[in-house]
This record gives C-alpha cells, structure tokens and sequence, in this order.
C-alpha cells in the first residue's frame, strides 16, 4: 500500500496501464524482500524511520520513510565480489594450503545471510571544528549494527546503520576473520529505490571528471539526456546511459528534498549511482581500476557511509552536518598552522589566455633535468615572471590579503599537456624569469604568504617520487598550502581519478603535507567526502565545474543556485569567484566569452559558496576601476560561527546568513538564476537591542548577466532585528550585505 500511494498516486492517466503492470511486480516485489527479521529505527527526533530485514534469500533489505511519506523504498544491499578463475596458474599455490579461505570467494557478501545480532545505541556530542560554517556542530543519532552471517562460507559482516535528525548513513563493515581476509570487490550492490520519477539536478557518471554542467530533468528523462550531457574535457571516463554522479540532488512531487552521497571514502573507490529507470532504482556503481576491479579489501576494514539527506525545504539540505558527522574527528593534533586564507593569483590571465604559464615557444620537448632554459627566447606573455608577482605581492598587502598565487612559475609547462609523460615536472625549478629567494623575501618583508602550485599532468608515481623535496621546498620558501592538480588522463594508464588507488593517493599527498604543516587545495581530485573533518589540512577542492570555464564559453546562469545543493554537500570548493570585467575580449580580443553573471553576484559567492580557502580572482585592474564593490570581497569573513540558510531552491536560487567568527557581523549573499529572484529578508537573526551598519551591494534596477552585469548600488542603512527588507536579484544577479555591529 506504501508503495501505491507514494509512487503513482500523481502519474498521468495515459500511463496507467503501464503503471498497473509495474506495480503488480513491484508487489510481488515489496512481498519477497518484507520478510524476515525485520529490525526498526528511529531518529532521535521521531521522523525519520528506517526498517531493516533479511528476504527469502538471505539477502539484506532496508528502507526509510520521513514523516509516514516513503523516501526509499525496499532496496537490497551486499557486495558482489570478484571470482578467481579456479583454472589460473596464480591460484595454483593457494589451492594446496590449509588457509585456502583466504582466497575464497565462491560466495558473493549477497546472500544467503542469516541475522546474529542486533546492537543499537544512542550517540549526542557536540564538537568544533577547526574552520567551518559553524563554530560547532552536533552530532545526535541512533545507531543499529546488525551483524549477519553467512554459514555457508563461515562468514560474517556487520551492516551499521546511524539515523540523524536529517537523514541515514550506512556501511558494511568487515571484521577480521579466518574465512575473510583479503576480498576483490567486483561491485557494490547498494540500492535507493526512489519513491517516484523524481525531478533531479544530475551529471552524467564518469571515473574522471566531474566537470559537466548539471542537467535538470525526471528521472525517466536521464537516458534521453545523457549523450548530450558528455561534453568534451581533458580526461573522462562515461560509463552508462543512465549513470550518474552524487551528490545527487533530488525533488518529489510533493515537495520533499533528498540527497544521494558518501562520506568518509577511505581506501575504497568513489560510488557513482546507476539508474533502472523501469523502477526508479539507484544501485551503487563503483569506479574501477585499470583491471576492472573495483577494490581490494584487506579486514578488518569498512566501506564509506552510504548517505540520504532529507528535508522539507531546501534549505534543511544545506544545514545538514551529517556528512561531517560521520568522518572520523581530527587526527592532526596541533592545528594552529591551519589557517583560513584569502587571496588573490597570478592565473585569470593564464585562463584567458592573455597570458600563459610556459616560459618560451622555442620548444617541441622538454626533458625533465636536461632542458637548458637560458638558451631559449623568452616568449613575453609569461605570466609568473618576478615583476608581475611583485605587482601582485604589493595590491595583496595594500588590501588586506593574506596571500598570492602563482602558476606557471616551474620549468616544464611547455611540454606537460596530452603527451601521458612520466616525468613532467619536478616542482621544485623554477624557471629564468622567476627569483624565487628574491619573492620569498619580497612577500614576507610585506606579511604576505605564497600560496605553492604543483600540476602533477596526473602523473601520479612522478609527483610521489618528488614529494618530499618538493613539500620541504615549500617550506623553506615560505608556502604554507599548495594548489595541486591532476589535469589528463591518469598515469599509471588505465587507471581513473576516482579509483580506490588514486583515493588512497590524494589521502598519501594530504597526510604528507600534514607532516610538513602544508595545507591543500586540491584540483582534479575526487570530489570530496567531508574528510576535512579528519584532515583539516584539506582546505579546499575543485572537483567541479570552476569560474575557470567562464573562460571556456561561460558556465550556466543556474550554476551557482546548484552547487551547494551538490558539490559542497561533501566539503568546500575553491570556485574562485570575485570576476568584475565580464567581456573577456577586454583580456583577449581572441576570447569571445562572457562570464555569465552580475558583478554583485561575484560578491556574493563568497557568502553562498563556502570556503575557507577564498580567492579574488580577477586582475588587480578590474578591481581598482571598482574598488568600492571590492571592499565587500576585502570585508567577508572566512570561518563562521552560525549560518542560516534564509531561503533556497535547487536551480533557482540561495541566500545565505553568516556570523563571522569571534564577532556579531553578519555577511549575507544571494545567487539567482536567469529568472532572478525578490527576496524578503527578515534580519530577527540579530542580537535584540543591538544596532548595525548594513553595506547593501545590489543589482540596479536594468541589472542583468548578458546585457547590463555591472550595473549596481551601493546604500548603507541602520539595522536591527526588526528590520525586514525587499531585495531584488537580477537575471544572473545576486546581492551582498555586510553587517557590522556599531
């Protein structure tokens, strides 16, 4: 009966046969899995239910439901493991020893499980973060491990779930055991059996990118999308017509939000979701590596929390914490060095292509240690020469920045691309024009931080090898965090940006710069999981579509009404915001693009995109012809006490309240898509009694992306908790509001 009502009550009458036919099957399907065993919990604040039980084949089975409404229906979980082929030579040694079950992987982690135990507790903590939206977080939930075995193999796992106030996690995990010790994993057979044709904000599923554009569509109407969805990148990797990537933002029909992702993924590959779209079914789909495999698993050891966010508004999915929740605390013990950075760099003019990051255009090859620069003919439109950084060093300090950028400056970058090269850079040379020692001196006579960057060409054995020299060259040189990236297809060949080798490989880089007090940004990389609870160092991420495809034809009005609702769901992303001149043939009369924004709107992305890894990433020209819309992206502050999420809807637009931490000033920002947007803000969020000094950075009333995107006001108010005020956003606009406390 839950099953009627909540996937077809709203389907149109021309699908009703159809409709029917399904839902005979989806009965007898309902009928099969509600089987045996059946174990219930509940979040601590009543809503959310979730329901476990075992089918007739031994096979494990959950669902959820938010309020009495279905939010996942029946859906199997295990793991299908790879069978060794008993004829091949390497199985030869192992079939004569006593410990055979070791290797034994006759029978799938699917079925033929019976229930042992059942353990259920109580957790409630609150905890600080190093740097965050929020100077604490609570961490409230009730956790049920069941513990299933499988006699036919003398096997068992645990299955741990946690139901919070805002969603489920759950794992499998694999304790240490005679007939489970080392285990391939051929795939995770997780499901989320959604409750309807839901509409979704998706991108197409790949091992290597994540930067797409995000498509808004039905369910059903993802395989029709998806060829035009796969648009050319430097690396990818599609795998199915209807896969797709998390975090997966989903809306019913009746208005209740959903969120598909992981946390923690640790030493396991990066999960995908790959549609039925007969029965609205999501099954988790793991990135393999250059064999086909999808995990080697040594026990004890767990996969990541599997997650499903809910909320009655969109803007409970942005409030939610359980992806940090459920990362393990901070390993670093002394975190002083972790800093929250604003900066500015020597790159938008690279990305224009005004610029460029090689030294010289005499050169086919470069040989790594054998190139000699000095007999090569500067090209002149090298963009990390000491002068230009010196330029940049000066407009940092004179407004406030904590630091500089620059790429480019390493010798190699006019053979680095496409080639699949070894060794490609050895990110500790620099080039003729650049004085390292002379800008190190430079920059810290002025308080200004060198912010490091190493392109590995995703050569990853390569950046391995020179690792430690380079992070000690970082610190004798006064470059506190580094910009990784890992543009091209990856090295070793075959194997996939996402894969549990390169996630172990992000994980080796992260923990490596920890010992040298290094904080990362890391661009490329597998998008994040909230691991920088963990690891704190992890300042930033890419692994979406940045402000650099503004340069490369513009990325969509709606793109930043998306974002928090997907990518930052796992942590925060360096978008590099803060663009004032919008025609880009200013830079190059060769690039034709147009950054698809309002200038306020640049402003406030560094409310509505959160980081505490922040750039101003236009040239210093563009901001000194508008140095009074400047002042907002030098006022904003970094780390947070409390955020409100005042309003939101996927698509069409975000405003967000901050508290800076350590004080009473609040910045408020809002993005809004091509339609813009009328908000009606209400500042009881205020201390009582207390008054402010609002600065209002607004659209002008004939504002808007493509025609009139620097057009604005600037008007300062007194304000109160009482106040309550109409602010409208642009067709691609925004505003930004500092409120400083008098």
């Amino acid at each position: 009966m839950i099953v009627k009502r909540c996937i077809f009550a709203k389907q149109k009458p021309n699908n009703q046969i159809i409709m029917k036919k399904i839902l005979s099957v989806l009965f007898l399907f309902v009928a099969t899995v509600l089987g045996l065993h059946a174990q219930e919990l509940v979040s601590p604040n009543g809503n959310f239910k979730m329901t476990f039980s075992l089918n007739a084949a031994g096979r494990p089975v959950y669902s959820l439901t938010y309020k009495g409404r279905t939010v996942v229906r029946p859906s199997m979980l295990g793991i299908e493991l790879k069978r060794e082929d008993p004829n091949a030579a390497v199985d030869f040694e192992f079939k004569q020893r006593k410990d055979a079950g070791t290797l034994d992987q006759k029978a799938d982690l699917m079925t033929g499980f019976r229930l042992t135990k059942t353990e259920t507790s109580a957790f409630d903590e609150t905890w600080q973060p190093v740097w965050g939206e929020e100077s604490s977080i609570r961490n409230h939930y009730n956790e049920m491990a069941v513990t299933l075995e499988q006699p036919k193999n003398d096997r068992y796992i645990i299955i741990r779930f946690r139901l919070f106030d805002d969603g489920l996690g759950f794992r499998y995990e694999f304790p240490s055991q005679k007939n489970l010790t080392y285990f391939t994993i051929k795939e995770e057979r997780s499901q989320f059996a959604m409750a309807g044709d839901h509409t979704a904000w998706w991108l197409p599923g790949d091992y290597d990118t994540q930067e797409y554009e995000t498509v808004t569509s039905k369910l059903s109407e993802i395989r029709g999308k998806m060829k035009a969805a796969i648009t050319p990148n430097s690396s990818q990797t599609p795998f199915s017509p209807t896969g797709v990537q998390t975090a997966l933002m989903l809306k019913t029909a009746d208005g209740l939000y959903i969120n598909l992702h992981e946390a923690a993924c640790l030493d396991y590959s990066t999960m995908h979701l790959n549609l039925d779209d007969k029965t609205m079914t999501f099954e988790s789909w793991l990135t393999p590596d250059a064999r086909g495999d999808k995990g080697y698993m040594q026990t004890p050891c767990v996969s990541p929390w599997r997650t499903i966010i809910v909320g009655d508004k969109g803007a409970d999915i942005l409030a939610s914490r359980m992806t940090l929740n459920l990362n393990e605390p901070c390993k670093i013990k002394d975190t002083s060095w972790i800093k929250p950075t604003k900066y500015i760099g020597v790159w938008w003019d690279m990305i224009t292509n005004k610029g460029t990051w090689a030294y010289t255009d005499d050169l086919l090859t470069v040989r790594l240690g054998e190139t000699d620069y000095t007999k090569t003919k500067p090209n002149g439109r090298h963009s990390a020469n000491t002068a230009n950084v010196k330029r940049y060093i000066d407009f940092a300090a004179e407004h406030g920045f904590d630091a500089v950028l620059v790429e480019g400056w390493n010798e190699g970058w006019e053979d680095w691309f496409g080639h699949e090269k070894d060794s490609v850079f050895d990110f500790v040379t620099p080039y003729p024009d650049f004085d390292v020692k002379g800008i190190h001196a430079y920059a810290a006579a002025k308080g200004i931080k060198m912010i490091m960057h190493h392109e590995t060409s995703a050569s990853t054995r390569n950046y391995e090898r020179h690792l430690d020299k380079a992070y000690q060259f970082m610190v004798d040189n006064g470059y506190p965090a580094v910009k990784s990236g890992y543009v091209g297809n990856m090295l070793p060949r075959g194997d996939h940006h996402y894969d549990q080798w390169m996630n172990n490989h992000y994980l080796y880089c992260l923990t490596k710069a920890a010992d040298y007090k290094l904080m990362v940004n890391a661009h490329e990389a597998t998008r994040p999981t909230g691991i920088c609870r963990t690891y704190p160092n992890l300042i930033g991420n890419e692994s979406a579509r940045g402000t650099e495809y503004e340069a490369f034809g513009g990325n969509a009005v709606d793109h930043t009404t998306i974002l928090p609702f997907t990518r930052l769901i796992g942590g925060p992303m360096d978008y590099t915001p803060g663009i004032f001149e919008m025609d880009l043939s200013k830079m190059n009369p060769n690039n034709g693009s147009r950054v698809r924004s309002t200038l306020v709107r640049q402003l406030a992305l560094y409310v509505t995109m959160y980081s505490p890894l922040q750039m101003a990433a236009d040239i210093p020209e563009h901001y000194q012809a508008h140095l009074d819309a400047f002042q907002f992206i030098k006022d904003v502050a970094l780390d947070w006490d409390k955020s409100l999420y005042l309003e939101a809807e996927p698509g069409d637009y975000v405003t967000i309240a901050r508290k800076a931490k350590g004080t009473d000033n609040w910045f408020v920002g809002c993005t809004a898509d091509e339609n813009g947007h009328t908000s009606k803000l209400n500042f009881d969020f205020l201390t009582p009694g207390a008054k402010y000094e609002a600065t209002i950075y607004a659209d002008a009333k004939d504002a808007s992306w493509d025609k009139n995107p620097k057009a604005y006001t600037i008007k300062k108010m007194v304000v109160t908790n009482k106040t309550k005020l109409s602010l409208r956003a642009a067709s691609g606009g925004g505003f930004a509001i500092s409120i400083i406390r008098k």
